[in-house]
């Protein structure tokens, strides 16, 4: 009987449904894709990785997309090339 690779678990940190870093997400991420390739999970486990891959792309686009709209705010200018201010909201990330 042959053994099958064990599927790596999410740490609670990068687990799709948890807060945590960008970068935590990206390298869970990059887990996955690196045991998926390998292709020797059985179906079942492979479905499941795929859509917690699938959870944390979003989460991580998700992110990206605020970051950009946070960029672009601060790089704001007014019609007559004044930055333009807003209120610094406090957020809890």
């Amino acid at each position: 009987m042959t053994s099958r690779p064990p599927v790596p678990a999410p740490s609670p940190s990068t687990s799709p449904d948890a807060p945590g870093s960008f970068e935590a997400s990206m390298k869970r991420l990059s887990e996955i894709v690196t045991t998926l390739e390998r292709g020797e999970l059985p179906l079942e486990d492979t479905i499941g990785l795929f859509e917690e891959g699938v959870k944390l792309s979003v989460a991580a686009q998700t992110r990206l997309d605020s970051a950009q709209k946070r960029v672009e705010e601060l790089l704001s200018v007014d019609d007559s090339g004044k930055p333009r201010t807003a209120p610094f909201a406090l957020r809890d990330e």
